[in-house]
Protein backbone atom coordinates (compact mmCIF):
# COMPACT_ATOMS: atom_id res chain seq x y z
CA UNK A 1 0.00 0.00 0.00
CA UNK A 2 1.25 3.52 -0.52
CA UNK A 3 2.30 4.83 2.32
CA UNK A 4 0.87 8.51 3.49
CA UNK A 5 3.05 11.67 3.45
CA UNK A 6 4.62 12.44 6.72
CA UNK A 7 3.35 15.09 9.22
CA UNK A 8 6.70 16.95 8.53
CA UNK A 9 8.13 15.83 5.40
CA UNK A 10 5.56 16.68 3.10
CA UNK A 11 6.94 20.29 2.43
CA UNK A 12 10.10 19.35 1.12
CA UNK A 13 10.38 19.05 -2.33
CA UNK A 14 12.66 17.18 -4.78
CA UNK A 15 15.33 19.46 -6.22
CA UNK A 16 14.03 22.74 -4.08
CA UNK A 17 10.47 22.72 -5.63
CA UNK A 18 7.89 24.10 -4.03
CA UNK A 19 3.48 23.99 -4.67
CA UNK A 20 4.10 27.14 -6.23
CA UNK A 21 3.15 27.68 -9.60
CA UNK A 22 4.04 31.39 -11.50
CA UNK A 23 0.48 32.21 -12.90
CA UNK A 24 -0.92 31.97 -9.10
CA UNK A 25 1.81 34.29 -7.91
CA UNK A 26 1.76 36.47 -11.43
CA UNK A 27 -2.26 36.65 -10.74
CA UNK A 28 -2.42 37.85 -6.89
CA UNK A 29 0.60 40.49 -7.44
CA UNK A 30 -1.81 41.72 -10.35
CA UNK A 31 -4.67 42.18 -8.04
CA UNK A 32 -2.59 43.92 -5.18
CA UNK A 33 -1.20 46.51 -8.26
CA UNK A 34 -4.97 47.07 -8.95
CA UNK A 35 -5.75 47.37 -5.29
CA UNK A 36 -2.48 49.96 -4.72
CA UNK A 37 -3.29 51.93 -8.35
CA UNK A 38 -6.51 52.37 -7.00
CA UNK A 39 -6.07 53.17 -3.46
CA UNK A 40 -3.69 56.14 -4.96
CA UNK A 41 -5.97 57.71 -7.24
CA UNK A 42 -8.60 57.73 -4.74
CA UNK A 43 -6.39 59.14 -1.69
CA UNK A 44 -4.48 61.66 -4.40
CA UNK A 45 -6.93 62.55 -6.80
CA UNK A 46 -9.98 61.87 -5.21
CA UNK A 47 -9.66 63.20 -1.34
CA UNK A 48 -6.83 65.67 -2.94
CA UNK A 49 -4.72 64.28 0.12
CA UNK A 50 -1.14 65.30 0.23
CA UNK A 51 0.79 62.65 -0.55
CA UNK A 52 3.92 61.56 -2.90
CA UNK A 53 2.05 60.03 -6.11
CA UNK A 54 5.16 60.20 -8.02
CA UNK A 55 6.80 58.07 -6.08
CA UNK A 56 4.19 55.76 -5.19
CA UNK A 57 3.34 55.22 -8.59
CA UNK A 58 6.47 54.25 -9.27
CA UNK A 59 6.62 51.33 -6.79
CA UNK A 60 3.68 50.40 -8.42
CA UNK A 61 5.46 50.34 -11.63
CA UNK A 62 8.10 48.04 -11.06
CA UNK A 63 5.27 45.40 -9.59
CA UNK A 64 3.96 45.66 -12.53
CA UNK A 65 6.99 45.49 -14.81
CA UNK A 66 8.13 42.36 -13.01
CA UNK A 67 5.02 41.05 -13.31
CA UNK A 68 5.28 41.65 -16.81
CA UNK A 69 8.66 39.74 -17.07
CA UNK A 70 7.89 36.58 -15.35
CA UNK A 71 4.95 36.39 -17.95
CA UNK A 72 7.22 36.24 -20.76
CA UNK A 73 10.58 34.80 -19.88
CA UNK A 74 8.67 31.83 -18.14
CA UNK A 75 5.44 29.40 -18.83
CA UNK A 76 2.34 29.93 -17.41
CA UNK A 77 2.13 26.96 -15.10
CA UNK A 78 5.93 26.96 -14.44
CA UNK A 79 6.78 25.74 -10.88
CA UNK A 80 8.60 28.25 -9.10
CA UNK A 81 11.67 26.77 -6.83
CA UNK A 82 11.83 27.48 -3.75
CA UNK A 83 14.50 29.64 -3.06
CA UNK A 84 12.76 31.83 -6.04
CA UNK A 85 9.13 31.88 -4.78
CA UNK A 86 10.75 32.79 -1.54
CA UNK A 87 12.64 36.10 -3.31
CA UNK A 88 9.18 36.73 -4.93
CA UNK A 89 7.92 36.57 -1.67
CA UNK A 90 10.11 39.17 0.09
CA UNK A 91 10.07 41.37 -3.01
CA UNK A 92 6.05 41.66 -1.77
CA UNK A 93 6.87 42.37 1.54
CA UNK A 94 9.22 45.14 0.99
CA UNK A 95 7.50 46.89 -2.07
CA UNK A 96 4.37 47.10 0.04
CA UNK A 97 6.39 48.13 2.93
CA UNK A 98 7.84 51.01 0.46
CA UNK A 99 4.12 52.30 -0.31
CA UNK A 100 3.15 52.61 3.81
CA UNK A 101 6.59 53.74 4.29
CA UNK A 102 5.34 56.90 1.95
CA UNK A 103 1.59 56.74 2.94
CA UNK A 104 1.68 56.99 7.00
CA UNK A 105 3.16 54.06 8.22
CA UNK A 106 1.83 52.08 10.91
CA UNK A 107 -1.32 54.68 10.49
CA UNK A 108 -2.24 53.31 7.35
CA UNK A 109 -4.93 51.20 7.58
CA UNK A 110 -3.74 48.85 4.81
CA UNK A 111 -0.53 47.81 6.73
CA UNK A 112 -2.39 44.34 7.94
CA UNK A 113 -2.27 43.43 4.08
CA UNK A 114 0.97 42.69 5.11
CA UNK A 115 0.66 39.10 6.03
CA UNK A 116 -0.50 38.09 2.75
CA UNK A 117 2.44 36.87 1.69
CA UNK A 118 3.38 35.27 4.59
CA UNK A 119 0.06 33.78 4.44
CA UNK A 120 1.33 32.41 0.79
CA UNK A 121 4.76 31.22 2.19
CA UNK A 122 2.37 29.25 4.81
CA UNK A 123 0.46 27.20 2.35
CA UNK A 124 3.38 26.36 -0.16
CA UNK A 125 7.27 26.54 0.94
CA UNK A 126 8.99 25.50 3.74
CA UNK A 127 8.51 26.13 7.54
CA UNK A 128 12.24 27.34 7.34
CA UNK A 129 11.06 29.76 4.15
CA UNK A 130 8.04 30.51 6.09
CA UNK A 131 9.55 32.20 9.82
CA UNK A 132 12.37 34.08 7.20
CA UNK A 133 9.42 35.97 5.21
CA UNK A 134 7.65 36.09 8.81
CA UNK A 135 10.70 37.63 10.19
CA UNK A 136 10.90 40.25 7.33
CA UNK A 137 7.46 41.24 7.69
CA UNK A 138 7.58 41.43 11.49
CA UNK A 139 10.88 44.00 11.11
CA UNK A 140 9.17 46.02 8.30
CA UNK A 141 6.42 46.81 10.47
CA UNK A 142 8.81 47.91 13.48
CA UNK A 143 10.22 50.19 11.60
CA UNK A 144 6.79 51.84 10.07
CA UNK A 145 6.32 52.50 13.67
CA UNK A 146 9.30 54.00 14.37
CA UNK A 147 10.02 56.07 10.90
CA UNK A 148 7.72 56.89 8.25
CA UNK A 149 5.76 59.79 5.89
CA UNK A 150 2.57 61.62 7.42
CA UNK A 151 -0.41 59.84 6.84
CA UNK A 152 -2.52 61.52 4.05
CA UNK A 153 -4.68 63.94 5.70
CA UNK A 154 -7.14 67.41 5.47
CA UNK A 155 -4.85 70.36 5.48
CA UNK A 156 -3.71 71.54 8.91
CA UNK A 157 -4.63 68.22 10.82
CA UNK A 158 -2.13 66.19 11.80
CA UNK A 159 -3.11 62.61 13.30
CA UNK A 160 -0.57 61.95 16.06
CA UNK A 161 -1.09 59.04 17.80
CA UNK A 162 0.47 57.44 21.08
CA UNK A 163 3.56 55.37 20.79
CA UNK A 164 0.93 53.03 22.95
CA UNK A 165 -1.41 52.59 20.36
CA UNK A 166 1.27 52.55 17.42
CA UNK A 167 2.96 49.33 19.76
CA UNK A 168 -0.50 47.67 19.92
CA UNK A 169 -1.04 47.91 15.86
CA UNK A 170 2.20 46.22 15.35
CA UNK A 171 1.03 43.77 17.99
CA UNK A 172 -1.72 43.41 15.80
CA UNK A 173 -0.14 42.66 12.85
CA UNK A 174 2.51 40.46 14.25
CA UNK A 175 -0.44 38.14 15.81
CA UNK A 176 -2.51 38.08 12.90
CA UNK A 177 0.41 37.34 10.80
CA UNK A 178 1.76 34.34 13.22
CA UNK A 179 -2.29 32.85 13.25
CA UNK A 180 -2.97 33.20 9.78
CA UNK A 181 0.29 31.74 8.99
CA UNK A 182 -0.10 28.64 11.24
CA UNK A 183 -4.05 27.56 10.39
CA UNK A 184 -2.99 27.99 6.35
CA UNK A 185 -0.11 25.94 6.99
CA UNK A 186 -2.44 23.89 8.81
CA UNK A 187 -5.08 23.22 6.43
CA UNK A 188 -2.58 23.01 3.75
CA UNK A 189 -1.11 20.25 5.37
CA UNK A 190 -4.57 18.22 6.30
CA UNK A 191 -5.69 18.81 2.20
CA UNK A 192 -2.47 17.03 1.17
CA UNK A 193 -2.57 14.25 3.73
CA UNK A 194 -6.29 13.70 2.86
CA UNK A 195 -4.97 13.69 -0.89
CA UNK A 196 -2.41 11.23 0.17
CA UNK A 197 -5.08 9.22 1.94
CA UNK A 198 -7.58 9.57 -1.09
CA UNK A 199 -5.08 8.43 -3.43
CA UNK A 200 -4.01 5.04 -0.87
CA UNK A 201 -7.77 3.94 -0.81
CA UNK A 202 -7.46 4.27 -4.65
CA UNK A 203 -5.36 2.43 -4.38
CA UNK A 204 -6.53 -0.48 -2.07
CA UNK A 205 -9.74 -0.47 -4.22
CA UNK A 206 -7.65 -1.14 -7.62
CA UNK A 207 -5.82 -4.15 -5.75
CA UNK A 208 -8.96 -5.54 -4.14
CA UNK A 209 -10.93 -5.38 -7.95
CA UNK A 210 -7.72 -7.15 -9.26
CA UNK A 211 -8.21 -9.91 -6.52
CA UNK A 212 -12.29 -10.21 -6.78
CA UNK A 213 -11.07 -10.73 -10.42
CA UNK A 214 -8.60 -13.46 -9.58
CA UNK A 215 -10.99 -15.04 -7.41
CA UNK A 216 -13.51 -15.26 -9.95
CA UNK A 217 -10.95 -17.06 -12.23
CA UNK A 218 -9.73 -19.09 -9.22
CA UNK A 219 -13.06 -20.59 -8.41
CA UNK A 220 -13.84 -20.87 -12.68
CA UNK A 221 -10.34 -23.00 -12.40
CA UNK A 222 -11.49 -25.17 -9.65
CA UNK A 223 -14.58 -25.74 -11.38
CA UNK A 224 -13.05 -26.51 -15.27
CA UNK A 225 -10.03 -28.28 -13.92
CA UNK A 226 -12.25 -30.66 -11.53
CA UNK A 227 -12.94 -33.23 -14.36
CA UNK A 228 -9.22 -32.93 -16.21
CA UNK A 229 -7.59 -33.80 -12.78
CA UNK A 230 -9.89 -36.94 -12.02
CA UNK A 231 -8.71 -38.17 -15.50
CA UNK A 232 -5.27 -37.93 -14.88
CA UNK A 233 -5.38 -39.59 -11.77
CA UNK A 234 -7.46 -42.19 -12.90
CA UNK A 235 -4.81 -42.49 -16.19
CA UNK A 236 -1.90 -42.62 -13.73
CA UNK A 237 -3.74 -45.20 -11.70
CA UNK A 238 -3.81 -47.48 -14.58
CA UNK A 239 -0.76 -46.74 -16.26
CA UNK A 240 0.92 -47.98 -12.96
CA UNK A 241 -1.19 -50.73 -12.91
CA UNK A 242 -0.24 -51.99 -16.46
CA UNK A 243 3.48 -50.88 -16.22
CA UNK A 244 5.54 -54.60 -15.72
CA UNK A 245 6.89 -54.84 -12.20
CA UNK A 246 10.80 -53.26 -11.74
CA UNK A 247 9.77 -50.40 -14.19
CA UNK A 248 11.83 -47.26 -14.14
CA UNK A 249 8.58 -45.43 -15.17
CA UNK A 250 6.25 -46.56 -12.05
CA UNK A 251 7.95 -44.03 -9.99
CA UNK A 252 7.72 -40.94 -12.59
CA UNK A 253 4.08 -42.41 -13.05
CA UNK A 254 3.15 -42.03 -9.20
CA UNK A 255 4.78 -38.95 -9.08
CA UNK A 256 2.90 -37.46 -11.59
CA UNK A 257 -0.52 -39.14 -9.49
CA UNK A 258 0.46 -37.51 -6.24
CA UNK A 259 0.78 -34.30 -8.15
CA UNK A 260 -2.38 -34.76 -9.82
CA UNK A 261 -3.63 -35.16 -6.49
CA UNK A 262 -2.38 -32.61 -4.23
CA UNK A 263 -4.01 -29.84 -7.33
CA UNK A 264 -7.41 -31.24 -6.58
CA UNK A 265 -6.63 -30.53 -2.79
CA UNK A 266 -5.40 -27.20 -3.10
CA UNK A 267 -8.27 -26.53 -5.31
CA UNK A 268 -10.67 -28.07 -2.65
CA UNK A 269 -9.25 -25.99 0.23
CA UNK A 270 -9.38 -22.67 -2.18
CA UNK A 271 -12.90 -23.13 -3.04
CA UNK A 272 -14.09 -24.61 0.59
CA UNK A 273 -15.90 -22.23 2.71
CA UNK A 274 -15.66 -22.40 6.47
CA UNK A 275 -18.66 -23.41 7.30
CA UNK A 276 -17.79 -26.63 5.44
CA UNK A 277 -14.93 -27.03 8.18
CA UNK A 278 -14.47 -29.25 10.19
CA UNK A 279 -14.75 -28.22 13.81
CA UNK A 280 -12.63 -30.45 15.62
CA UNK A 281 -9.95 -29.24 13.24
CA UNK A 282 -11.16 -25.55 12.84
CA UNK A 283 -8.41 -24.09 15.03
CA UNK A 284 -5.10 -24.99 15.17
CA UNK A 285 -2.18 -23.62 17.16
CA UNK A 286 0.58 -21.25 15.41
CA UNK A 287 2.76 -24.77 15.79
CA UNK A 288 0.42 -26.73 13.62
CA UNK A 289 -0.44 -23.83 11.45
CA UNK A 290 3.39 -23.31 11.04
CA UNK A 291 3.68 -27.18 10.19
CA UNK A 292 0.66 -27.65 8.00
CA UNK A 293 2.17 -24.51 5.68
CA UNK A 294 5.63 -26.28 4.84
CA UNK A 295 4.19 -29.90 4.88
CA UNK A 296 4.39 -29.52 1.04
CA UNK A 297 7.65 -28.90 0.38
CA UNK A 298 9.61 -30.87 2.94
CA UNK A 299 10.80 -32.72 0.07
CA UNK A 300 12.46 -29.92 -1.36
CA UNK A 301 16.53 -29.25 -2.12
CA UNK A 302 16.68 -26.97 0.95
CA UNK A 303 15.22 -28.32 4.63
CA UNK A 304 12.64 -25.92 6.08
CA UNK A 305 13.48 -25.10 9.67
CA UNK A 306 10.96 -24.54 12.09
CA UNK A 307 11.37 -22.47 14.93
CA UNK A 308 8.24 -21.39 17.79
CA UNK A 309 8.56 -19.34 21.29
CA UNK A 310 7.60 -16.19 22.97
CA UNK A 311 9.62 -13.54 22.75
CA UNK A 312 12.01 -12.56 25.45
CA UNK A 313 10.69 -10.76 27.97
CA UNK A 314 6.95 -12.27 27.70
CA UNK A 315 4.88 -12.45 30.50
CA UNK A 316 4.11 -15.81 32.22
CA UNK A 317 0.15 -15.34 31.11
CA UNK A 318 0.48 -13.69 27.29
CA UNK A 319 3.37 -16.77 26.75
CA UNK A 320 0.39 -19.12 25.89
CA UNK A 321 0.78 -20.17 22.36
CA UNK A 322 -1.41 -18.36 19.90
CA UNK A 323 -4.69 -19.98 18.33
CA UNK A 324 -5.88 -19.13 15.04
CA UNK A 325 -9.44 -19.93 13.29
CA UNK A 326 -8.04 -22.39 10.72
CA UNK A 327 -8.10 -20.30 7.53
CA UNK A 328 -6.95 -21.79 4.02
CA UNK A 329 -5.85 -17.70 2.87
CA UNK A 330 -3.52 -17.81 5.32
CA UNK A 331 -2.55 -20.91 4.88
CA UNK A 332 -1.70 -20.42 0.96
CA UNK A 333 -0.27 -17.14 1.13
CA UNK A 334 1.66 -18.38 3.75
CA UNK A 335 2.68 -21.78 2.01
CA UNK A 336 3.48 -19.45 -1.49
CA UNK A 337 6.08 -17.47 0.38
CA UNK A 338 7.56 -20.48 1.68
CA UNK A 339 7.70 -21.78 -1.53
CA UNK A 340 9.70 -18.74 -3.11
CA UNK A 341 12.32 -19.12 0.05
CA UNK A 342 12.94 -23.18 -1.00
CA UNK A 343 12.98 -22.09 -4.81
CA UNK A 344 15.94 -19.56 -4.04
CA UNK A 345 17.80 -20.51 -1.12
CA UNK A 346 21.37 -22.07 -1.36
CA UNK A 347 21.28 -25.11 1.80
CA UNK A 348 18.32 -23.84 4.02
CA UNK A 349 14.96 -22.03 4.74
CA UNK A 350 14.67 -20.80 8.41
CA UNK A 351 11.04 -20.69 9.90
CA UNK A 352 10.58 -18.22 13.35
CA UNK A 353 7.32 -17.84 15.12
CA UNK A 354 7.37 -15.42 17.62
CA UNK A 355 4.67 -13.80 20.05
CA UNK A 356 3.99 -11.54 22.63
CA UNK A 357 0.87 -10.49 24.36
CA UNK A 358 0.40 -7.89 21.98
CA UNK A 359 1.91 -9.68 18.44
CA UNK A 360 2.26 -12.84 16.69
CA UNK A 361 5.29 -12.44 14.09
CA UNK A 362 6.15 -15.25 11.48
CA UNK A 363 9.67 -14.57 9.76
CA UNK A 364 10.27 -16.66 6.34
CA UNK A 365 14.02 -16.00 5.82
CA UNK A 366 16.50 -17.98 3.18
CA UNK A 367 20.07 -17.79 2.39
CA UNK A 368 19.96 -17.66 -1.42
CA UNK A 369 20.45 -14.34 -3.14
CA UNK A 370 18.19 -12.12 -1.77
CA UNK A 371 15.58 -9.40 -2.96
CA UNK A 372 16.63 -7.25 -5.85
CA UNK A 373 17.03 -3.63 -4.77
CA UNK A 374 15.56 -2.19 -7.77
CA UNK A 375 11.85 -4.31 -7.45
CA UNK A 376 11.76 -4.63 -3.70
CA UNK A 377 9.95 -1.83 -2.83
CA UNK A 378 7.57 -2.76 -5.61
CA UNK A 379 7.00 -6.79 -4.81
CA UNK A 380 3.47 -7.35 -3.98
CA UNK A 381 2.22 -5.65 -6.68
CA UNK A 382 0.42 -7.46 -9.55
CA UNK A 383 3.05 -8.16 -12.47
CA UNK A 384 5.83 -7.93 -10.69
CA UNK A 385 8.55 -10.64 -10.12
CA UNK A 386 11.90 -11.64 -9.52
CA UNK A 387 11.79 -14.22 -12.19
CA UNK A 388 12.25 -13.45 -15.70
CA UNK A 389 10.37 -15.20 -18.01
CA UNK A 390 13.29 -18.27 -19.24
CA UNK A 391 15.20 -17.86 -15.96
CA UNK A 392 16.05 -20.91 -14.14
CA UNK A 393 15.62 -22.05 -10.64
CA UNK A 394 18.43 -23.56 -8.80
CA UNK A 395 17.65 -26.76 -9.73
CA UNK A 396 17.46 -26.40 -13.22
CA UNK A 397 13.07 -25.58 -13.51
CA UNK A 398 12.79 -23.06 -15.90
CA UNK A 399 11.09 -20.48 -13.02
CA UNK A 400 9.43 -17.61 -15.17
CA UNK A 401 6.30 -16.07 -13.77
CA UNK A 402 3.89 -13.18 -13.71
CA UNK A 403 4.28 -12.29 -10.16
CA UNK A 404 0.29 -13.27 -9.54
CA UNK A 405 1.39 -15.36 -6.75
CA UNK A 406 2.94 -13.35 -4.48
CA UNK A 407 0.66 -11.04 -4.53
CA UNK A 408 -2.24 -12.90 -4.32
CA UNK A 409 -0.21 -14.24 -0.54
CA UNK A 410 0.27 -11.01 0.07
CA UNK A 411 -3.22 -9.78 -0.37
CA UNK A 412 -4.58 -12.61 1.49
CA UNK A 413 -2.53 -12.24 4.56
CA UNK A 414 -3.11 -8.51 4.62
CA UNK A 415 -7.13 -9.16 4.57
CA UNK A 416 -6.00 -11.51 7.71
CA UNK A 417 -5.13 -8.44 9.79
CA UNK A 418 -1.17 -9.44 9.27
CA UNK A 419 1.01 -6.15 7.80
CA UNK A 420 4.38 -7.38 5.76
CA UNK A 421 7.59 -6.51 5.45
CA UNK A 422 10.32 -7.11 2.69
CA UNK A 423 14.05 -7.05 3.48
CA UNK A 424 17.55 -8.59 2.78
CA UNK A 425 19.70 -9.59 5.61
CA UNK A 426 22.77 -7.79 6.53
CA UNK A 427 25.76 -8.03 5.05
CA UNK A 428 28.06 -10.68 5.09
CA UNK A 429 25.11 -12.65 4.79
CA UNK A 430 22.89 -13.11 1.66
CA UNK A 431 19.33 -14.04 1.61
CA UNK A 432 15.45 -12.50 1.58
CA UNK A 433 13.71 -12.57 5.02
CA UNK A 434 9.92 -11.69 4.48
CA UNK A 435 8.30 -10.68 8.16
CA UNK A 436 4.69 -11.40 8.75
CA UNK A 437 3.21 -9.52 11.81
CA UNK A 438 -0.26 -10.05 13.23
CA UNK A 439 -1.53 -8.11 16.13
CA UNK A 440 -2.43 -11.15 18.26
CA UNK A 441 -5.74 -10.37 19.17
CA UNK A 442 -6.62 -10.13 15.31
CA UNK A 443 -4.68 -13.59 14.94
CA UNK A 444 -6.82 -15.20 16.96
CA UNK A 445 -9.93 -13.83 15.73
CA UNK A 446 -12.60 -16.49 15.62
CA UNK A 447 -10.98 -18.92 17.56
CA UNK A 448 -10.92 -21.36 20.64
CA UNK A 449 -8.46 -18.70 22.35
CA UNK A 450 -8.71 -20.76 25.74
CA UNK A 451 -7.68 -24.00 23.26
CA UNK A 452 -4.45 -25.88 25.16
CA UNK A 453 -1.98 -25.83 22.43
CA UNK A 454 -0.14 -29.01 21.51
CA UNK A 455 3.73 -30.05 22.26
CA UNK A 456 5.79 -29.67 19.26
CA UNK A 457 6.42 -33.50 19.45
CA UNK A 458 2.94 -34.18 18.74
CA UNK A 459 3.02 -32.93 15.04
CA UNK A 460 3.17 -35.11 12.67
CA UNK A 461 6.93 -36.25 11.12
CA UNK A 462 7.56 -34.41 8.27
CA UNK A 463 10.29 -35.39 6.08
CA UNK A 464 12.79 -32.04 5.48
CA UNK A 465 11.29 -30.31 7.83
CA UNK A 466 12.52 -29.47 11.34
CA UNK A 467 10.74 -28.79 14.25
CA UNK A 468 12.65 -27.02 17.28
CA UNK A 469 11.20 -25.15 20.47
CA UNK A 470 13.63 -22.86 22.32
Amino acid sequence: MTQLIPEDGFWERTEGESQLRLVTLVRLRWLAIFGQLLAVIVVGAGFGFDMPVGWCLFFVACSAWLNVYLSVKYPARHRLTIRFATGLLAYDILQLAALLYLTGGIENPFTMLIVAPVTVSAATLPLANTIVLGALAAVSTILLAVTAYRLPWHAGIVLDHPALYDFGMVSAVIATMTFIALYARRLTREGRQMSAALAATELVLAREQKLHALDGLAAAAAHELGTPLSTIVLVTKELAQSLPKGSTMIEDVELLRQQALRCREILQKLTKSPAEQDPMHANLTLREMLNEAAAPYGNARAPIFIFAHPESGTDPGAAREPVAARRPGVLYGLGNILENAVDFAESRVDLVAEWSGANVVITVADDGPGFSPDIIDTLGEPYVTTRPAGARRPAGVKAGGLGLGFFIAKTLLERSGARLTLENRAAPQTGAVVRIVWPRAQFEAGSQAGREPALPKDNPAVPGVEVFDR
